[in-house]
């Protein structure tokens, strides 16, 4: 969604677990791929559909982002940015406190590589903003609610989220 907000035309969700590919499409990306699907790096396979090295063709340049908290994922999402003008954008922590090893040359090449916290909004003024937005119904939330659990199983939810079945869980009181 926020990838569409952002202008995005072409957005290609790049993901292990197909179950999420359906969920993908509801919130707007215009295709799925499955690194599983294919004998390449798949920081080669979105050069191979687009023409040009990016995850997210936004515009004139490459962008994308390492969502899923493992370093390895973040360095291939650099690795798939156009060089030159790439930019990927790292929003989430990883899930492990490691060192990040990477190979200076996929900066030398002049892609950009950035971390965002909270999509590099000022939460004391933009979240009224996306409250608003919300309300309004500019965009829906409930589309990435995968499970709703009491909070009494709340451990259940952290089983499904780090197991990589749940997209967001609700926990209610």
């Amino acid at each position: 969604m926020g990838c569409k907000s952002a202008g995005a035309s072409r957005i290609t969700e790049i993901d292990l677990n197909k179950r999420k590919f359906e969920k993908a499409v509801v919130v707007r990306a215009t295709e799925c791929i499955s690194p599983k699907d294919s004998t390449k790096l798949i920081s080669e396979v979105p050069s191979e559909m687009t023409g040009e090295a990016s995850l997210v063709a936004q515009q004139h340049w490459g962008y994308s982002s390492g969502v899923i908290g493992h370093l390895e994922t973040t360095i291939d999402a650099l690795a798939s940015c156009n060089m030159n003008y790439g930019v990927s954008v790292v929003v989430e922590a990883p899930l492990s406190a490691k060192m990040l090893t990477y190979d200076p040359v996929l900066l030398f090449t002049g892609r950009t590589w950035k971390g965002c916290v909270f999509g590099g909004w000022e939460s004391r003024d933009d979240v009224p903003k996306l409250v608003t937005d919300f309300l309004e119904k500019k965009f829906d939330l409930d589309q990435l609610i995968t499970h709703v659990f009491p909070f009494k199983q709340i451990n259940e939810g952290f089983e499904l989220l780090y197991s990589y079945q749940s997209i967001r869980t609700v926990l209610t009181f």
